[in-house]
């Protein structure tokens, strides 16, 4: 059964960083990216990095130049970090591991990010 745990959330003021982790196991199939989701209230939810096991990466344009997402393919590992925050940065986090065969992509519990004015 595949479980992701993700952690690193939390409340922290306009301009500060945080680092969110997400640690996979379980997984039965090759994975083709990993990355992070973000829903904020009455929102959708919107991919806001990924990364491939090769290590080209996509970032939301919002969070270009403040946000990097990195990956440790020995431990299905992945992680965000996000300097220069905004409230409007704040959101529950979801990491999402896709496969690259035709299964259902997974999912983490979600860690709540909140960024005070």
């Amino acid at each position: 059964q595949v479980q992701l745990v993700e952690s690193g959330g939390g409340l922290v003021q306009a301009g500060g960083s945080l680092r969110l982790s997400c640690a996979a196991s379980g997984i039965m199939f090759r994975i083709n990216s990993m990355g992070w989701y973000r829903q904020a209230p009455g929102k959708l939810r919107e991919l806001v990095a990924a990364i491939t096991s090769g290590g080209s990466t996509n970032y939301l344009d919002s969070v270009k130049g403040r946000f990097t997402i990195s990956r440790d393919n020995t431990k299905n590992t992945v992680y965000l970090q996000m300097y220069s925050l905004k409230p409007e940065d704040t959101a529950v986090y979801y990491c999402n591991v896709r496969y690259e065969a035709y299964v259902q992509d997974s999912w983490g519990q979600g860690t709540q990010v909140t960024v005070s004015s």
